[in-house]
């Protein structure tokens, strides 16, 4: 992975501040999903959802093959029934028949033991909600929890959760805890109120419970469709696990972020945010379009923050006067002929003032230095200048001469 390196900076009395430009990663346990691993020094892991019924055999296979072959890594699927929890069994079994063995991790919801002990059979991890798993309907009466009710519920908590963390424990599986901001238990809201640390506080009690019966294979997520509750609520996790000696990784995601642009653009606010804090060990974009629209959102936002390189970093600049050919055209058929290349960072530059600086850090430069022609460089060094009509044939030769180029 490419990285920039250390700048240091100088004030008017001399003294140096240095500013590391890499993320440090806040350390956390690896955890084992099937064939791949959340957290420790493994790169951030991708994963989506597919939105197919779970009862619709083919439909599903067909959904978690799709996304697993452009880069999903990890992939959920919801099970509301025991009907839903023994076809996935049979998911599991076609999937790795006609395809391979994807890691899957089951959505458990409302009062869910029985379920989730059925579906432990099958996939590699667990996905449960704290505040649905053990689900009491909300009591419009009630003005307050005494310490006596809250203890007595969270002991029908420990008793409910207890089967499904040995099972797991004794299979040598996963479990997220998966915490919404939109489905507090009411306990949790009359304690500590709609708030960051209700959800903090949510979570600590079932990664207690786990650790009491020495499990430890956990992932903890603290979703809200709000970015700053979002933020605010991984970032004081993060605090308070690192307060108990407690090392698990987190999940990042922004829930419902909705579709299009600002979808886009409101996950990566969140998500990329505590990245570059150094939270976060996997990430899902949460978008309202086909599950497989969200995997390049993902690998963008990590490539980003160097994080992954798994395509082709694209410079260019945003053209002024100055420019000296089409650039939106120009990047476009450069990004067409090279972008299924992976590793390299490629220049596209309008024009000589800014470009040798701006574009240091890239392998290939194309720059315009004078009209009707492009200057071609390696790194820093230019190799030649080849008439306009011909630079993107003439970029591909010199990758070509490097030996860095593949075939599509």
């Amino acid at each position: 992975m490419q990285t920039l390196p250390t700048l240091t900076i100088s004030n008017t009395a001399s003294s140096e501040a240095t500013f590391d430009t890499t993320i440090k990663r806040r350390k956390t346990r690896p955890v084992r999903v099937g064939n791949v691993t959340i957290g420790g020094s493994f790169p951030v892991v991708v994963q989506s959802m597919i939105n197919e019924d779970t009862l619709d055999i083919d439909g599903s296979v067909a959904g978690i093959r799709r996304l697993h072959e452009i880069g999903c890594e990890i992939v959920r699927v919801t099970v509301p029934s025991m009907a839903h929890a023994k076809a996935l069994a049979e998911i599991k079994q076609k999937l790795i028949k006609i395809y391979q063995d994807v890691p899957i991790v089951a959505d458990v919801h409302h009062n869910g033991m029985k379920i989730a002990l059925e579906v432990a059979k099958h996939i590699e991890k667990v996905r449960i909600n704290p505040g649905l798993y053990v689900f009491e309907k909300p009591n419009a009466n009630r003005s307050e929890f005494t310490k006596t009710e809250f203890d007595e519920i969270g002991e029908k908590v420990r008793e409910t959760l207890e089967p499904l963390v040995v099972s797991l424990r004794d299979q040598g599986k996963s479990m997220r805890i998966g915490v919404n901001h939109g489905s507090l238990a009411e306990r949790m809201l009359f304690t500590y109120g709609d708030t960051p640390e209700g959800m903090v506080e949510s979570a600590l009690e079932f990664i207690r419970i786990c650790e009491s019966l020495d499990f430890h294979n956990l992932v903890i997520s603290m979703k809200a469709s709000r970015v700053p509750v979002m933020v605010a609520a991984y970032r004081l996790m993060a605090k308070r696990m690192d307060e108990l000696g407690m090392d698990y990784p987190l999940h990042l995601g922004v829930t419902e972020a909705g579709d299009g642009e600002y979808g886009r653009i409101k996950s990566t606010a969140g998500i990329a945010t505590l990245l570059a804090d150094g939270i976060g060990d996997t990430i899902r974009v949460s978008l309202t379009e086909a599950p497989e629209k969200e995997i390049p959102v993902c690998y963008s936002i990590l490539q980003a923050l160097g994080l992954r390189k798994t395509m082709v970093e694209y410079v260019a600049c945003p053209s002024c006067g100055r420019t000296l050919f089409n650039l939106e055209e120009v990047l476009h058929k450069v990004r067409e002929a090279t972008k299924h290349l992976t590793g390299l960072d490629i220049a596209v530059m309008g024009c000589i003032v800014n470009g040798p600086g701006e574009m240091a850090d890239a392998d290939y430069g194309y720059v315009g230095k004078t009209p009707g022609y492009i200057s071609l460089y390696r790194g820093r060094e230019e190799i030649k200048k080849v008439p306009e009509d011909k630079g993107v044939e003439e970029l591909i030769n010199l990758i070509k001469a490097d030996d860095r180029w593949v075939e599509p």
